[in-house]
């Protein structure tokens, strides 16, 4: 950043990291600005929160997980709730548009095509549905493809349970076509688990599981003979469990639907019996295999029913090498005990079970594990649009992120599954401490990672954003993907209103900028936001109550304004403000017809990479700003359906690009002509020679051989960019 004193992502996890206490951390550095301090909440709830953790005694010499993992619930306190998304509409704006896009896109998606794999496995009648793949392409391309007796996917069934997941999303957001059609699907899946005995619940056999088995743990001799006809291990079929595991969950808990409970309680029972017949020993080698998040859905099916052998069942999806290394709080996140890099979103599921078990039983352990991994990747292992992996993995040391760019061939920067699975983290630390920082790196990674990675109009969605300099972003087909980040992507834009507003037993958080309105019926209270933001740089609250109220209502003060800002109520100037990275609690009784108007004006940042600080990116506020160098060669083909870009890091020159399994086009495509990503900075402030463009939130890079244009990356389609650039 140019101001090295001001607090940024990086350097808040760094504050994080800094103590093993990190709530008495937060809760001294984020001390609560208030415009009346008699009134307001005591922010300080280190005491407390150490009341609710159990710390098992264990000797110095032993980790954390070697102890026994033995359940007892003991619900955590938590400082902060959103409201339930009935509550909040969103209005209009960037948000609006990716929803209804989205909600397009899944409304093009039949029931019976999405139930064609389960019914398939189940031997029931598929009613004449088109399976969701092209059946006649010449390769597999869609990660549903059914078993037509010559190929097919081993993941079948994962997006339709992503699917049930947003159609409850949208349910409880009051859509009648979606709460009808989660029905549907979820009385047919139940057939579908009476015809496989009650349990099981899946769009492939149970062979997987077999084979799972079987084969996890056993030794690998590479000199033995091999049979090219034997099946191996099989993809990841715990974590497609998950995925309609969650799904169901999500049906009742949010769409309110009890047969999906019922569902999800028989589908706990098969995974408590299959995991109940292993060994401890051999369960953490089946554990090697992608699992999702097991764990987090056998936790919550535990909460939702007060029955504690769920949790138990969770329990034995600890991996307790990976836990080990983070409740030690150890980052060796780029080497697994093999010495292999880390797949990235396999692990981060795995935290957001450990925080959930932690909420539902105080164990500090568990605590430490989501607490320092957070921790890591966002200050450690993101790149400047909180985007985290290369290659779907970890590859480097912390901090190495120059490094990783250009050594990892690849283009395939960014899953955006991890983006959706650390937003869902953070949401939950957020809940722990009520600390608004945490929102300064959720509303980065949505404005830059989630709102620009859907397309306009068709709703297909990416599965990375790229950072090579020159890339272009790639979407899913309408009918021969469903990638994982396909299944994020319809959950991410199905909920984006979940965020907005929080809510204590004091009053409101308003921790994002988004036109929206809230409606508090229990209290009577509705707020209006208007903003047209990030383009307006400014909001406006507008109250609407049955009666007068006295509650807090706390406007975030996000890390990216230089000061305190102005805040009017009333059209008076409010000679309070607060600093940035805290909150302004306005302590008051409020009456139909209260304005509150807070201005955010943005500047321009520089954010250099930790290994290398000539490799910079640029940043108005939040927004993450990209070259634009237009769409010249790219064609229809290239945008829609390969999952990456074509192209890598520039090498030196002299030198040779490295092999790498991870790179999906190096032997495929031919690169695109190379961009030049060098820039000569005028000197250390980038308004210096970085001026705005001819409409809002662009720019002019000036002093260059030829100017450059510049925009926010989540306004950018169908063209290539850069974002990181070589300044010198």
């Amino acid at each position: 950043m140019s101001d090295a004193k001001r607090l940024s992502r990086r350097n808040f996890g760094a504050i994080l990291a800094a103590t093993t206490a990190a709530p008495a951390v937060l809760a001294a550095q984020a001390q609560q600005q208030t415009a009346n301090p008699g009134n307001a909440p005591n922010p300080n709830t280190a005491v407390q929160q150490e009341q609710q953790m159990r710390r098992p005694q264990r000797p110095p010499d032993v980790q954390p997980f070697d102890l026994p993992v033995e359940f007892t619930r003991a619900d955590v306190p938590l400082k902060a709730e959103p409201f339930p998304l009935k509550q909040v509409k969103v209005t209009g704006g960037l948000y609006k548009e990716a929803a209804e896009w989205n909600r397009g896109y899944m409304n093009r998606l039949a029931a019976d095509r999405l139930l064609y794999n389960f019914r398939e496995n189940a031997g029931l009648p598929t009613l004449g549905a088109k399976p969701l793949a092209e059946m006649e392409a010449p390769r597999v391309s869609s990660w549903e493809h059914p078993n037509d007796g010559k190929r097919d996917t081993e993941l079948r069934g994962h997006f339709t349970g992503h699917f049930l997941s947003a159609l409850a999303h949208q349910a409880a957001s009051g859509d009648a076509d979606a709460k009808a059609k989660g029905d549907y699907m979820v009385a047919e899946m139940a057939k579908v688990q009476e015809k496989l005995g009650g349990g099981y619940l899946s769009a492939f056999p149970m062979e997987l599981f077999d084979r799972l088995d079987r084969l996890s743990g056993r030794p690998y001799d590479p000199a033995a003979p091999r049979d090219p006809n034997a099946a191996g291990l099989p993809w990841a079929p715990f974590y497609t469990i998950h995925k309609i595991f969650a799904g169901m969950i999500d049906q009742h808990q949010l769409a309110g639907n009890p047969q999906a409970l019922k569902v999800a309680e028989g589908m706990g029972m098969w995974a408590d019996n299959w995991t109940a017949s292993k060994t401890p020993e051999h369960m953490q080698q089946i554990l090697e295999d992608e699992y999702g998040g097991m764990a987090e859905s056998l936790y919550n099916l535990a909460a939702l029913t007060n029955n504690p052998k769920w949790a138990t069942a969770g329990d034995r999806f600890t991996k307790k090498w990976f836990f080990n290394m983070m409740g030690m709080r150890v980052d060796s996140l780029h080497r697994n005990p093999r010495g292999q890099p880390m797949h990235v979103n396999t692990h981060i599921p795995q935290v957001i079970g450990a925080a959930r078990r932690y909420e539902i039983s105080g164990d500090a352990r568990f605590h430490e594990v989501a607490d320092f991994f957070w921790t890591e990747v966002t200050s450690q292992r993101s790149f400047v649009t909180t985007g985290t992996s290369n290659g779907e993995s970890w590859n480097k040391e912390p901090g190495r992120l120059a490094a990783d760019l250009r050594e990892t061939n690849t283009s395939a920067t960014a899953e955006c599954c991890c983006s959706y699975n650390m937003l869902k983290l953070t949401r939950q630390l957020y809940t722990w401490t009520a600390d608004p920082r945490y929102f300064d790196y959720y509303e980065r990674s949505l404005l830059n990672m989630r709102i620009g990675t859907i397309h306009p109009k068709t709703g297909y969605t990416q599965y990375y954003l790229s950072l090579i300099p020159g890339a272009y972003k790639t979407y899913n087909s309408e009918d021969n993907s469903f990638w994982c980040c396909t299944g994020t992507g319809v959950e991410e834009y199905s909920k984006l209103n979940d965020s907005i507003y929080w809510r204590d037993s004091g009053g409101i958080f308003v921790n994002l900028f988004v036109p929206s309105e809230l409606n508090w019926t229990e209290k009577g209270f509705h707020l209006r936001q208007e903003t047209g933001f990030p383009e307006q740089q400014s909001t406006a609250l507008i109250v609407t109550a049955d009666k007068p109220v006295q509650m807090a209502v706390r406007l975030r003060i996000p890390s990216w304004l230089k000061s305190g800002p102005a805040v009017k109520i009333n059209g008076k100037a409010l000679e309070a403000t607060a600093a940035p990275g805290s909150y302004l609690t306005l302590n008051r009784t409020w009456k139909t017809g209260d304005r509150v108007e807070m201005e955010l004006p943005m500047h321009l940042t520089v954010e250099a990479t930790p290994d290398d600080r000539t490799l910079q990116a640029f940043l108005y506020g939040p927004l993450v700003l990209a070259g634009d160098f237009g769409g010249e060669g790219l064609t229809e083909n290239m945008l829609i359906g390969p999952n990456a870009p074509r192209g890598r890091w520039p090498r030196p020159e002299g030198t040779a690009a490295p092999t790498n399994a991870n790179n999906p086009n190096a032997a495929r495509f031919t690169p695109l002509p190379p961009v030049d990503f060098k820039l000569k900075a005028a000197g250390a402030d980038p308004a210096a020679w970085i001026k705005p463009g001819d409409k809002p939130l662009t720019f002019r890079i000036t002093g260059q051989a030829k100017e450059i244009a510049l925009a926010p990356i989540n306004s950018i389609f169908d063209k290539r960019y850069v974002v990181y650039w070589q300044v010198s």
